[in-house]
């Protein structure tokens, strides 16, 4: 049984957009509307992980494609708190830079 994987690059929206796309978009989007993005993947890829872990207790799916779901989300989870990390960190040099 052959079956696709996805990669993870393919759930997070970490690509700048094209100037075509800037241009069309709405004033307000930006680093605030990635960041909505890349929490929305992350919440897209626990609910495949939950579904691919249901179908396979229930014997309709896969171990193997419960366990990469697990994985992706995991992946994903991990980069979304490394970010911020890093946004916690910036926001500190910053506060301690105007003190």
């Amino acid at each position: 049984m052959t079956m696709a994987i996805d990669p993870v690059s393919a759930a997070l929206p970490l690509t700048p957009p094209t100037p075509a796309t800037t241009a069309d978009a709405p004033a307000d989007s930006g680093f605030a509307d990635t960041l909505h993005q890349l929490l929305g993947s992350v919440d897209a890829s626990s609910a495949k992980a939950n579904d691919a872990i249901s179908h396979m207790l229930d014997g309709t799916g896969d171990i193997h494609e419960a366990m990469i779901a697990m994985q992706q989300a995991d992946t994903t989870l991990q980069l979304t708190v490394q970010i911020r990390n890093k946004l916690v960190q910036a926001y500190q040099s910053v506060m301690g830079m105007t003190s």
